[in-house]
This record gives C-alpha cells, structure tokens and sequence, in this order.
C-alpha cells in the first residue's frame, strides 16, 4: 500500500482529531452492532493516542479486548468521480473499520498501515459514520505473542513477555483520499552506482489499467532538476554525476511517476529515494562500499501521556538529542516505526535496523516474567499459527519500506528463543521469505544472551550477528571486571565462529537519575556511565565489532514487576528527556569517532 499523499491526481485529508469513545468491557459491541448507530457514551479520544494514560479508572488502563472510536466524515464534494479511500497507520493490535452499517476491513497487527477503497459505500460532498473497533488482546499467535487469563476482579488480564507496556488504540494518523480509476498501486526501487554513475532499477504496479496506458517517469534532485527519464512499467534509470545518499548526509531524489492515457493525465504519484548500496564483506558492514559502524540506541515510541502515539513535534524533539550524541542510526525496537519517523531517517541520513513486531518468541522468559520456562516451540506455543502471523509481519513491513535508504537491515525477531529444537525448523522459512522479498539488504534477528555460541543454532541463516548482552547488569551484576573479561570472551568466541559483521544492539544498566554513588554502585547514574565505557574497551579490542546501540535512548514504560520502578530505567535520557551522565559519556566518544572521521576523510582527499 502506498502512502497516500496530494498530487495532480490525488487528493489527502487528514483524519486525526477527537472521536467519541466507548471501552467495550462486556465485549458485546459487535453482537450489539455499537457501528450502527450514534456510539452511546460520554467518553472523547484523542486520535493519534494511546487510551491507556488518558483516562483516570484502572478500568480503561488495564482494559483488555475491544475499544470504539467514532466520528462523522464528510466526503470533499470535488471528488466526484474519483475513488474514495480510507487508510488508517495502524491499530494496535486488531482493526475492525466500519463504513456506516458495512464492515469495509478487518487487520491484525498492531504497526502496519491498512485501508479500503469505500467509494461504493459513501456520496462525495455528503456525511458517512466511521467507527472503528480497536483490539489490544495478545495471543499465543499474534506478533508479538501473549496470553489472556482470568484477573481476580473478573476482568480479564493481559500477560505477555516483553518488557514494554502493551499500550493500546489508534497511535498514528487516519487518512481519507482519493484516486482516480487507473491508479500506480505500487513501486519498487533498487539502486546502484559506479564511479559518477547512479543506476534506478524500478517495476511498477498498476491497479485498473485498460492496457491503453502510456506510462513516464522522471527523475527530480533535490533542486527539481530533471536528471533522468524513461517510460513503461519497468527499467533501468540512469543518474549521470549522482549524489549518493550517505550516512549523515540523506540526499533524496524524487521518481514521478506519470500514467497518460490519449494524451491526458491520468494519474500522478511522487516517491523518495536515495542512491545507496549496503553489503556484508566479510566481518565487515558497508555502505556505499565503504566501512560503517553503527552508533546509537535501540529507542521505543513512547511518550509521557500519550504513550506510543506519534507526534511530530516530539519526534523532532527525539531526534535532535540523537544528533547531540552523535548518533548515526536506531534499531525500531521492537516494531516498525511510523512513517514519519522513517521519512525524518531518510531526509537526514540517519542508518535504520528496522524491525518487525516479533518480540517475546522465548518462554524462557517465564521465569523472569514470572511463572516458569515452558517449551516455545509446541502446539499452542509459537506454533503454525504464529508462523502465519509471523510471515505476514515482515511481508507488510518490507513491502512499506523497501524504497527507504535510511533502511539498513532488516531484524525479522528480536530474542527469538534460539537454542531450542524447533528454532530452526521455524526460522529457516522465514530468512528466506525476507531473502526473497529482498535480495538487496542484510538481514538478521536480535540474539537473546541466553544463546550463547555453543547454544545457539540459526545464527548461521543471517547476514549480521546482532547481540544483546547485560553483563555487569543480569550477570555479574556490580562486577564490571568480571563482566569485561566474561564480555570480551563471548565476543571472541562469536567472532571465531562466524567472523560476520556484529552489532551490540542492546547493552546498559539500569539508572535512577539523580542517584549518585562513590563506588559506583548499580542504580546510580557513575555505574550506568562507567559500565558504558567498559563495553566500549571491549568493543574497541574486538574487530568484528561493527555497531553500538546502547538500551535505551530514554526511560519507558513497562507492566509492573518488581524488576521496574514505574518502568525501564536503562535511558541515557529520562522518560521526559532529560540526560543522565551516561548521555554525556555517549556524546564524548561518538563525537570524537565523528571528528575522527572527519579528518580521515579530509586527509584522504588532501593525498
């Protein structure tokens, strides 16, 4: 699905506003058919919004099953003719959409866009009544997995074993927009260079063609010069004296695309790009042939209030203490982003590890989540049916961001249990569905540090090993000697094993700002800097070490556990963003490399 956006030939309104709302606590809304008439409450919601923090009663926050949203829409009288669409960016985690008396979609998946063509259904310059029915309830077969048990004040609650809180509704913008009849459905892109030279390979989709159809395109830089040109639904572009896209420097060029039919227009779609390659070679990672470590976090989207609703404002916020670090790239831990925060990536040529939605497929988290390890992989467990659910994930997600530079790998799970028999019977299917959607980028999973090299059995099937380990935090906890000699050890023993590029994608301590300590005790903001540089010796001595994401760009919310004190507390900045010492710590070393890369670079071109 593309993203919708205002062309010649399109038309876009937002939908984001306030919409009557109603918790569905009997879980009768369907049966009652609540969509077919005026929603009975007194309730408002905010779109985009997580419900969750909004509202006073424990009864709303800790709901589990289906909420409704509810709003009038007016169809813009000018589209007369057109096709009328509907594209919401995501509910979390199961959409039903309802077009007056008429369901028009149903999705499961908490993080991908959906929609439907309506315009059977709706009178351009007239009124139509959307509702949409909103399910947070987590599944041995939804990505990610949980479970649902009887709470002790006969409501039901939700359990699941990932350690972010399931924050619940409609987290990203709703669209309405029009189409004409014959329509791009779609587009893919894959570029190359050599030397001066940019090559655009691209094929196109298109949705009610008659086969009369002439179809151009047209290569614009970021100065709307005409750089490239060509016709049909597939070919090669070629870009004379490119600009690449590079780390740091996000150049984007703009492919339009033109349909013409007897000499008119027909329909006009614009898609970003930039010119870029990405390679393993050997234990190295390479961007436009050339070496690239990653620095940066893994991040959630999480915010004070509004929980994991996007907002622009806040996005820009974030981003700019990522520029103050001097980070170069994020890991989507541990869903995709919205599409604004990977436009910003693209723009700004910040490097992405995106990831798809499957967290929690290790029940040997049982024993920290409370309970105990049970089998993952079992009938009723992570099974055929989370497979199913698991290979729709990364279809959708590739399938949106597969024309992104910023986008450098894709990571199909993240601490997937991968020492277990079953483990790679399940993921062998599902590297090569990403390898086929995608021959063009790396492509991985996050190693949980229960899978050691001795234990773990898929890691050969990946492009990249990507690691989160806690020593001197889970183990040898206050011990960062021991922790040093235990991670460097574990490195090694990676490195002898696979010699493949490998990226830290989770390491940090716990941290109560304002907590300080003499001997650097856990908890307080000397322990979580000094274990920060004690990876970074490591990382430094161990040169298959390719990339640092530190956990966590800033403190989030979680379920409650004796584990949390009102959530993860591993940020280098605070829930509202303000920095521990640990920040400092990151700024020093990643602004030096970058000073240092700076002067190689100008050295190079002085020879």
């Amino acid at each position: 699905m593309l993203k919708p956006q205002n062309s010649p030939t399109r038309e876009l309104v937002n939908l984001d506003g306030l919409y009557a709302f109603r918790v569905d606590h009997e879980g009768s809304g369907h049966a009652e058919k609540w969509f077919a008439e005026r929603l009975s409450t007194e309730l408002e919601m905010g779109v985009p919004g997580s419900y969750n923090d909004v509202f006073t009663e424990p009864e709303i926050r800790d709901h589990v099953g289906w909420v409704w949203y509810q709003r009038e829409i007016r169809i813009p009288r000018g589209w007369n003719g057109q096709r009328v669409n509907l594209r919401l960016d995501s509910a979390t985690h199961e959409g039903n959409v309802y077009v007056n008396d008429t369901l028009v979609v149903s999705h499961v998946g908490g993080y991908m866009p959906f929609g439907a063509d309506i315009t059977d259904l709706v009178t351009a310059g007239e009124t139509f009544r959307l509702t949409i029915a909103v399910n947070n309830t987590l599944t041995q077969a939804t990505i990610p997995p949980g479970k649902v048990e009887a709470g002790a004040n006969g409501r039901d609650k939700q359990t699941y074993l990932h350690d972010f809180y399931n924050y619940s509704g409609l987290h990203r913008s709703l669209w309405l927009y029009s189409t004409p009849e014959t329509t791009l459905d779609d587009v893919t892109i894959v570029t190359d260079f050599a030397g001066t030279a940019g090559t655009v390979d691209y094929t196109l989709e298109l949705a009610g063609a008659t086969g009369t159809e002439e179809v151009r395109l047209t290569v614009l830089d970021a100065d709307d010069n005409e750089v490239a040109a060509g016709t049909g639904t597939s070919g090669r572009l070629d870009i004379p004296n490119v600009t690449l896209w590079k780390p740091g420097a996000g150049y984007l060029y703009r492919l339009l695309v033109e349909i013409h039919r007897a000499g008119e227009l027909v329909d006009s779609y614009t898609e970003n790009f930039g010119v870029r390659t990405v390679a393993v070679d050997g234990n190295r990672f390479l961007i436009n042939g050339e070496p690239f470590k990653f620095t940066g976090f893994g991040m959630h989207e999480d915010h004070i209030t509004i929980g994991k609703a996007h907002n622009n404002t806040l996005m820009v916020a974030d981003f700019n203490l990522l520029a103050w670090t001097g980070a170069n790239s994020f890991r989507t831990s541990h869903y995709p982003y919205a599409e604004e925060v990977m436009d910003y990536a693209d723009r700004h040529g910040l490097v992405v590890i995106n990831e798809t939605a499957a967290v929690g497929l290790n029940n040997m988290f049982g024993a920290v989540f409370g309970g105990g390890p049970t089998p993952t992989y079992a009938e009723g467990a992570v099974d055929a049916a989370t497979a199913a659910n698991h290979r729709q994930a990364i279809e959708e997600l590739i399938r949106r961001d597969k024309n992104r530079p910023s986008v450098a790998i894709w990571s199909i799970a993240n601490e997937p249990n991968a020492q277990e028999e079953g483990a790679r019977a399940y993921f062998e299917p599902l590297a090569t569905l990403a390898r086929e959607l995608d021959p063009t980028r790396p492509i991985g999973y996050v190693n949980v540090m229960f899978d050691t090299p001795d234990k773990s059995t898929i890691d050969d099937l990946f492009d990249v090993l990507m690691l989160n380990r806690y020593y001197g935090w889970y183990l040898q906890t206050g011990d960062l000697e021991a922790a040093e000699q235990a991670l460097e050890a574990e490195l090694r023993a990676w490195e002898a094993k696979h010699g493949k590029p490998m990226i830290m994608t989770e390491y940090g301590a716990d941290t109560m700002a304002g907590n300080h300590s003499m001997v650097s005790a856990p908890w307080s903001e000397e322990y979580q800097a000094d274990f920060l540089r004690m990876y970074h010796r490591v990382f430094d001595r161990v040169e298959s070490m390719v990339g640092e994401h530190v956990w966590n760009f800033a403190d989030f919310q979680t379920s409650v556990g004796i584990m949390r004190v009102d959530g993860n507390k591993k940020g280098v900045f605070t829930r509202d963003r303000k920095p521990k010492a640990a920040a400092f710590v990151l700024r020093e070393r990643w602004s030096q490399n970058a000073e240092s890369l700076e002067r190689e670079l100008v050295q190079s071109l002085r020879a």
